[in-house]
């Protein structure tokens, strides 16, 4: 079963720092992390969100891809490429994976205006390493799906890493 974090930092670059770290402990097998997102909640109040795949341009892709492919057997490849890579862009918008964007969205409606937070939703880690290299990057956990002890163990561990960094 996945397990869901949510962790509120003050700017959008020290959550992009937080998530790249966790992509590059997952290039050395100590995270399988299903879908990592940065939320950010803009000075005048909107919500962004900050997907790691857009999904748009990987379905016009493959759609531009198919619809050539399948054009060719009717004799008309750019007419196929483009209807190809217009359905694969509409479907890719409408496709969602992992944590639920409206979810997400209203998570990060409660964040102070200019603050930024990481949505993670993990497969499976190797805990102690991962907090081990995380918690330097300090943070606030807005929500999660661990167990009461594993989340207080995990804020004491990020706010270990805020008093460092201050």
């Amino acid at each position: 079963m996945s397990q869901f974090i949510a962790v509120a930092y003050p700017d959008l670059s020290k959550a992009e720092e937080v998530r790249s770290t966790l992509l590059k402990l997952q290039s050395e097998y100590l995270i399988d992390l299903e879908d990592a997102v940065v939320g950010t909640k803009e000075g005048d109040g909107t919500i962004k969100l900050h997907q790691p795949v857009n999904l748009t341009a990987a379905g016009a892709v493959s759609g531009g891809f198919w619809g050539a492919l399948i054009g060719c057997l009717f004799l008309n490849p750019i007419l196929g490429a483009a209807i190809g890579a217009g359905s694969g862009a509409i479907s890719g918008a409408l496709t969602d994976v992992g944590i639920n964007d409206d979810f997400m969205k209203s998570l990060a409606a409660k964040l102070e205006p200019g603050t930024s937070a990481l949505f993670v939703l993990i497969r499976k880690m190797t805990t102690d390493k991962v907090v081990e290299e995380i918690q330097k990057f300090g943070g606030t956990i807005l929500q999660t799906s661990l167990s009461h002890d594993d989340e207080t163990k995990l804020q004491e561990a990020l706010n270990h890493g805020n008093s460092a960094a201050q």
